[in-house]
């Protein structure tokens, strides 16, 4: 993402940025993750996911209306 800030879209207050927004369906917790194209089945885990088709994602909230947006790319993953 930029160094310049980011500006809520429904209010015009700033936008800070979270540290993830966590996954709790599997231990440990893990960074959410966006994942291109349309799911597709998989027996043993439900859904395919292909790694070299994922970017982890951070989740911005407007410190005003406390409205989320999420952008998806490799620099959100864990360091």
């Amino acid at each position: 993402m930029s160094a310049k800030p980011l500006v809520c879209p429904k209010c015009q207050g700033e936008m800070v940025r979270g540290f993830f927004v966590a996954e709790y369906a599997h231990v440990p917790v893990m960074v959410s993750t966006w994942v291109e194209g349309p799911p597709e089945r998989s027996f043993w885990t439900g859904v395919k996911v292909p790694k070299e088709k994922c970017l982890p994602t951070a989740t911005f909230r407007c410190a005003t209306c406390g409205y989320l947006e999420s952008y998806a790319q490799a620099e959100f993953g864990p360091q």
